[in-house]
């Protein structure tokens, strides 16, 4: 009976603690201030929730937020996460006002904070709060994310684009990405923004400054509600004080603030019923062809034949049809030719795959008629379209089914020569009797006799370095994996001096290292994938983290000049990277 108790009282605690885990809970810069200052409160949370819901605020104007923010630190191995949704007050009248209770759902639970109370007095002379640099800051600065389509359908391309507005009284002298956004379920391609430009614009009716900092294509890998986690910066943001210097000018104060753009909530639609059995995935708008380089040749000769899609759509995430032909055509693997272009409209271009045929035999050869199904979002039904069956002529060769068999009574062709199929064999010689008194006796002679028992102890030599080559286990690993990284980067070595082709070429080397040694697709290879990856291959930390940080200054490079030492070093450090990756591997 004791145990019993004992155990539902460990039960019970456990809960309570699992309980004790998630924090929210609401703070107030001020509990007392005069009617003319602001107040500025803070709901914080240490698990990401959904369904944000802020009280009412009743007896105050809301003058500024939500603003969110959100941060991450590791802390004796320990990673701790804080998010924070701010607004600014205006007190409306004097007395004791309560800021009622805030609500989210994190884990399909609902979390509500305690009830506030804060003293409003008579105006002051000096508000603290109404200039305060801070303040102006969180009001003038904001990080927006702009996705073109909530709903699309499963592979269709969506846009997401970050817009930084800044208002006229404040102005940004420097700004840093401090965490990414994370498009899992996702394949995603950024575009590179060649420069940085100021544009006018609005924010919420006000006149706003604003700049592009990222653009991405989204196509979404699966149904069902997706998240984009939010981009944040941290940025120096330089703010008028109420100071002056001796010649009448404003003083600024240079402000450090993080900003984050919203979480983002994706409603990804299936595909219809219906799809066409030679459906593969491709969601767009596509014409299809299928060509033969010649209709007419011999046997022996070769043509190629190509299957192309041309268009608008999800032109590297599906199959193209497979090419049939008859038996007396020998037809080889295809080669796989991708001239896709990304922008904001998501893949323009084509894709192909070339066959090589080659005829054995003389006859005429139909090419069956391939067709190629994709679904258009436009319209959103599925379109079907057909190519014409390709008859191939073979004027000179054996004859189809004359081939030698076993069986007797089978009617035999003669093979007609042309007279010139021995003409690589040379008839006409110039022959000279050699003189045999002349090589004995000769220097050649003597070389030719003592030279193989000199190069004897050479052998032994080079046998025994040999050996003690293959025994040297971790000096082959080294030697065999510093091969490997040069091999990898060799296109990257050749770029050198070229900032976008370099570093273009740097991290698709390193993608293509990571998909040979760990068989994984490109639409896996974001960071943390990555990271995760390494993580269960026992890879160190120190090694995983120099990789992570190779992989962001090739993005980081994106949009920031980089200096010939600072491609040589990154060059080198992507070497001495994957050499140790290997060695571990």
């Amino acid at each position: 009976m004791k145990l019993k108790y004992l155990i539902l009282g460990f039960l019970l605690f456990t809960a309570g603690l699992v309980q004790a885990q998630v924090r929210f809970e609401a703070k107030v810069s001020r509990e007392k201030l005069g009617i003319n200052e602001r107040l500025r409160v803070d709901f914080e949370m240490n698990e990401d929730g959904d369904n944000f819901k802020p009280p009412s605020f009743d007896g105050f104007t809301v003058v500024g937020g939500p603003n969110q923010k959100i941060s991450t630190s590791i802390l004796n191995g320990k990673m701790e996460y804080s998010k924070t949704y701010s607004f600014y007050l205006q007190p409306k009248s004097r007395g004791n006002l309560t800021i009622g209770q805030a609500e989210i759902v994190i884990d399909d639970k609902t979390y509500k904070t305690s009830p506030l109370t804060v003293e409003i007095t008579a105006a002051v002379d000096k508000p603290t709060d109404g200039d305060n640099t801070e303040l102006i800051a969180e009001d003038n600065l904001h990080l927006v994310a702009e996705v073109s389509k909530n709903n699309p359908y499963l592979n269709e391309a969506i846009t997401i684009v970050y817009k930084l507005y800044v208002s006229p009284r404040v102005s940004v002298s420097n700004w840093r990405e401090l965490d990414s956004p994370k498009y899992n379920d996702f394949w995603s391609q950024s575009i590179d923004i060649q420069q940085l430009r100021v544009e006018n614009g609005e924010y919420q009716g006000e006149p706003y400054r604003y700049v592009i900092l990222r653009k991405t294509i989204l196509y979404p890998q699966k149904t069902g509600e997706l998240n984009i986690e939010p981009l944040t910066l941290s940025i120096a943001v330089d703010v008028p004080s109420e100071r002056r210097d001796i010649f009448g000018s404003r003083i600024y104060k240079t402000v450090n603030k993080t900003v984050a753009a919203d979480n983002k909530k994706i409603n990804v639609k299936s595909l219809p019923d219906g799809k066409p059995a030679n459906f593969t995935g491709a969601v767009g708008k596509f014409d299809f062809n299928v060509t033969a380089s010649k209709n007419e040749l011999n046997a022996g000769e070769s043509l190629q034949a190509k299957v192309e899609v041309r268009g608008n759509g999800n032109l590297k995430l599906f199959d193209l049809p497979a090419l049939s032909a008859p038996s007396s055509l020998e037809m080889y693997d295809p080669e796989r030719r991708e001239n896709v272009n990304t922008n904001l409209n998501g893949m323009q271009g084509s894709i192909s795959e070339t066959y090589t045929i080659v005829p054995t035999r003389k006859g005429k050869y139909p090419i069956p008629a391939l067709s190629f199904s994709y679904f258009d979002p436009s319209t959103e039904t599925y379109k079907t379209t057909s190519s014409e069956e390709i008859l191939v002529n073979v004027d000179r060769g054996p004859l189809a089914g004359n081939e030698p068999s076993g069986i007797s009574g089978v009617n035999k062709q003669k093979l007609a020569l042309s007279g010139d199929q021995f003409r690589f064999i040379k008839l006409d010689t110039n022959l000279r009797p050699i003189n045999s008194d002349s090589f004995l006796g000769s220097a050649g002679f003597w070389s030719a006799l003592i030279l193989p028992l000199a190069a004897i102890p050479l052998f032994i030599l080079f046998g025994k370095k040999r050996e003690e080559r293959a025994r040297d286990v971790k000096g082959n690993r080294i030697r065999k994996a510093d091969k490997l990284a040069r091999k990898y980067l060799s296109e990257a070595k050749r770029n050198l001096g070229d900032q976008k082709e370099f570093y273009l070429a740097l991290e698709r080397s390193m993608h293509n290292y990571l998909k040979a040694k760990l068989r994984i697709q490109t639409s896996e290879m974001s960071k943390e994938r990555i990271e995760a990856l390494l993580i269960e291959r026992s890879v160190d930390q120190q090694t995983t983290a120099d990789f992570i940080s190779l992989l962001e200054s090739c993005e980081f490079a994106r949009y920031t000049p980089a200096s010939s030492d600072a491609m040589q070093h990154d060059y080198e450090k992507a070497v001495n990277v994957i050499s140790t990756l290997d060695k571990q591997l």
